[in-house]
């Protein structure tokens, strides 16, 4: 458990009474009668890292000054990016990112007793829950069997896995592991792992009561602000420092508050809404940011529509998403079966602490917005982003122009389907797929979707032939209560069968198309379409077969299963035809609020939570099966493909070398905007052809037996080949060509990792540029861990994402940003040039600006000035060691 240290003196530690017990809790209010700051009209969000503050003040790690810096914030209206170091009190994984980082606990376990240390110190010291939902794929959809069939394949693929992460949970203390089949993990973070006020023993065995705080390797980890728990996600490498004691360091944010006023219209959901919420917050601007919910809104807004709001705070681009603890809190912690002693702690300790929000809640905010849920509108958004917000009104005509504009593709083109009666063209929905934490998370757009499917059953429709459906609820609750209403069977009747717990489609695994509707589709190089009620549609994430993605609510994502093409306008054209002739609209089978309202009430209960979650640990009569052995280090098994040890602590020094400048780089890849960490470390399926499936082939495992990287993340190999791997990367170095290619030493085009290992043979240094918004998207580890296997010593972009910056530096590779208004466009950049930069030697500073010299093919040169993006000094000592994993593993070894 964790251990809560604090100091008193500034008298700031005070006795609670709630729920017939007491507790003591570090007061806010007691620090400002101390003088220590003005903190009463701070935001809840930030009075949650205040409290941190207070609690594991100790002089040195934590001063007084860095509590005061909290009431300066407000004092300078909302702004003092202060360095403070801040400690979770947990940290939650999923199984994807989860893997390799307990690879790397392990495989720290074997590098500290290279340095004479003890393998016991490598333990988690806080609580650590790792949940398995990443590994389902849609191998069967659309029969009774679905579930099983695609459940029993996961074992099959990945037994390998979960024997490591079993041997895991009984190697590593408060490690816990959720087993296949059980939800997706911020769906049981939400409804049952999180407690909003958390309690434990401290140092002197007192019980203390502090905010529920948590990092997760999941960027959705947000999702749980919506209970008024403070959480984002973190790379792996971030969450492992974490765990074993590292505090992460962090800049006082900025907080933007957003109000919401007036309520839903009719006809309305949450989708709608957090797809309007994102335009909205991008245009903004809120990288690194909080962003705080507030207004009267609220008091219309159900816990559910929250967190769906929260959930897409990395689509947004903040930090987070906060919402306080106001009377929702409490109804939706005693709907999901929270006792109710917790329930009264929570109430008692966010009214003493300033966190409640009530009539009088009037914080201040570095910027605010407002938005009137009376004005919200159906919407989807696509289809390569999930700020490209589209009123359904437009979808349509949206996508004709995409056709012409970005895919570049004559539209009316079609192609027989090889033994079917049908033609494929491009807008043809191939995918439809009901998926991920964001919204299968909100019974009232899966209720939604379940009365669409039933009324359209009555009239006498279903999903088109070549629409493979799906639906991947986050949790067992949700079947429960689908079950209950009556609902799986409507589903059930057109195409959308339980496939499995867990994210599906969102991260990748749609699994196979039909092949004849695969081989049509790249016969005719169509623009097929897939539409999700997920929160990521990124360019070749979804499927390989896919080029269009849109998100859309659960309850559109069954209307255009049953329409099957983008190009119909499902506002005011008929989805189909029913069964007495006549044309079907969406208007004739979409519910009223109140229809779905009263199936949520009848159908949602306490019970339903406290039954599926009373055995969540325990796993199904599989995951009992799994046979592990009890050893404190991991037995790397020799031949495996999926779990290897890997290189980064190998003959590791025990004392740490220092930041050298870069002499001589040579450009790996020429990157445009919005570069996301799909596009450096994809998810998906690959293929045989390329590096990762060349090394797989030569170790004589069949294609059928892939998987995909997400899966094979516990083996470096894999995952350095698949770096920059994305089928629809374009490096601008070479002309229209797509996927993981650059130019290797000889000029000649190659594989981006087989030019890697040649010029790192040659022992030349390489650096990648881009564009705005450098590494967007999932909070993968393995975007920056791939990126320093293949020899990268910098990546110089316009602007970075929070997560992947910070994942950078732990991996030591420095990030810079162009200043000036440079960019490699007006560099004319080709990337054949050499890079050298200067000014890391010796006393480097924070964000300081370097000179970086560029000399280009005919031999002329340019110095520009590059802002260095290692932003604290505790980083510059991370990238000092090679890593934070390296700078805590020798301060473990020395301690």
């Amino acid at each position: 458990m964790t251990v809560t240290v604090g100091h008193d003196s500034a008298k700031t530690r005070q006795t609670l009474t709630a729920g017939g017990a007491s507790v003591a809790y570090y007061s806010i209010p007691a620090a400002q009668e101390a003088g220590l700051g003005d903190f009463s009209r701070l935001p809840a969000a930030l009075k949650v890292v205040l409290e941190n503050m207070l609690r594991f003040e100790d002089g040195k790690t934590v001063s007084v000054d860095d509590i005061r810096a909290f009431g300066d914030w407000a004092k300078m209206g909302g702004k003092n990016p202060r360095e403070i170091a801040y400690r979770p009190a947990r940290v939650l994984m999923q199984d994807f990112t989860g893997v390799p980082a307990v690879v790397d606990l392990a495989a720290m376990r074997d590098g500290i007793l290279g340095l004479k240390g003890s393998a016991a110190k490598i333990n988690p010291l806080v609580p650590v829950d790792l949940v398995i939902d990443h590994s389902v794929m849609i191998d069967e959809f659309g029969t009774p069997r679905a579930f099983q069939a695609n459940v029993d394949r996961e074992y099959e693929r990945n037994m390998e896995r979960y024997v490591f992460l079993k041997w895991g949970q009984k190697a590593f203390n408060n490690f816990r592991v959720v087993p296949p089949g059980t939800g997706i993990c911020h769906q049981v973070n939400l409804e049952y792992l999180a407690q909003t006020v958390w309690t434990d023993k401290d140092q002197n065995g007192n019980e203390v009561a502090y905010p529920d705080t948590l990092v997760g390797t999941d960027s959705h980890t947000t999702m749980v602000n919506g209970l008024a728990v403070l959480g984002w996600g973190v790379g792996g490498i971030e969450a492992e420092a974490a765990m074993l004691g590292q505090p992460v360091s962090m800049l006082i944010p900025e907080v933007v508050g957003f109000k919401l006023t007036g309520a839903m219209r009719e006809g309305t959901t949450a989708t709608d809404l957090v797809l309007k919420v994102v335009q909205m917050l991008r245009k903004h601007g809120v990288v690194n940011k909080f962003v705080e919910f507030y207004g009267e809104g609220l008091d219309h807004l159900p816990l559910a529509d929250r967190a769906t709001i929260a959930n897409m705070a990395p689509e947004y681009g903040a930090t987070c998403g906060f919402f306080p603890v106001d009377d929702e809190t409490l109804r939706y912690l005693r709907q999901t079966g929270r006792d109710e002693a917790r329930i009264a702690l929570v109430e008692a300790y966010a009214k003493a602490n300033g966190m409640w929000r009530g009539a009088d809640y009037d914080p201040i905010y570095t910027s605010t917005l407002h938005l009137d849920m009376g004005e919200i509108v159906p919407a989807i958004s696509g289809p390569k982003r999930p700020q490209d917000y589209l009123p359904l009104t437009d979808a349509k005509a949206s996508f004709a122009k995409e056709m012409e504009a970005s895919f570049k593709r004559p539209m009316g083109v079609e192609v027989a389907v090889k033994g079917e009666d049908y033609k494929l063209s491009s807008g043809k929905v191939v995918i439809a797929s009901i998926t991920s934490c964001t919204n299968t998370s909100n019974p009232y757009v899966l209720i939604g979707a379940g009365l669409v499917a039933r009324k359209a059953r009555a009239l006498g429709l279903t999903r088109k032939p070549w629409v493979k459906t799906s639906l991947a609820p986050g949790s067992q609750v949700v079947s429960e209560y689908l079950n209950a209403a009556g609902l799986q069977e409507d589903l059930d009747a057109v195409g959308f069968n339980l496939v499995g717990y867990g994210c599906t489609t969102c991260i990748g695994n749609s699994g196979p198309l039909q092949p004849e509707i695969s081989a049509a589709i790249a016969e005719g190089d169509l623009v097929a379409t897939a539409v999700l009620s997920g929160n990521r549609n990124f360019e070749g994430r979804i499927s390989p077969d896919v080029r269009a993605n849109y998100l859309a609510s659960p309850p559109l994502v069954v209307a255009y299963a049953l329409a099957g093409d983008m190009n119909i306008d499902l506002t005011t054209e008929p989805l189909g035809t029913g069964k007495d002739g006549k044309p079907v609209y969406l208007r004739d089978i979409w519910p009223t609020n109140k229809e779905i309202a009263d199936l949520v009430h009848a159908t949602v209960t306490r019970e339903a939570f406290l039954k599926k979650y009373a055995d969540v640990f325990k796993g199904d009569t599989k995951w009992q099966g799994v046979e592990i052995t009890e050893a404190e280090t991991y037995d790397w098994p020799a031949s495996s493909t999926y779990i290897q040890n890997p290189p980064y602590f190998r003959g590791m020094a025990k004392t740490p070398g220092t930041i050298s400048n870069i002499k001589n780089a040579r450009v790996l890849a020429l990157l445009g905007d919005m570069i996301t960490t799909d596009h450096i470390s994809p998810a998906g399926s690959f293929k045989a052809t390329t590096p990762a499936g060349k090394y797989l082939t030569d170790r004589q495992v069949p294609v059928s037996e892939f998987n995909s990287y997400g899966a094979r993340r516990g083996n470096h190999e894999v995952m350095m080949r698949g770096t920059f791997a994305n089928i629809r990367i374009k490096n601008e170095m070479l002309d229209g060509v797509e996927g993981g290619y650059t130019k290797g030493p000889d000029g000649a085009q190659t594989s981006i990792f087989d030019a890697s290992m040649a010029y790192q043979a040659n022992g030349t240094p390489l650096v990648i540029f881009g564009g705005i918004e450098y590494g967007a998207g999932s909070s993968r580890d393995w975007a920056a861990k791939g990126t320093a296997l293949l020899g990268v010593k910098a990546v110089i972009a316009e602007s970075f994402e929070r997560i992947h910056r910070s994942n950078l530096v732990g991996m030591g590779v420095i990030p810079f940003e162009f200043t000036n208004g440079d960019t490699r466009k007006s560099l004319g950049l080709k990337g054949d040039e050499t890079v050298s930069i200067e000014g890391l030697e010796g006393d480097l500073k924070p964000l300081s600006l370097v000179p970086c010299h560029i000399t280009f093919a005919d031999g002329t040169t340019k110095t520009i000035q590059i802002k260095c993006r290692i932003d604290t000094e505790i980083e510059i000592e991370y990238v000092e060691h090679g890593g934070v994993l390296h700078y805590v593993l020798r301060n473990l070894a020395a301690a």
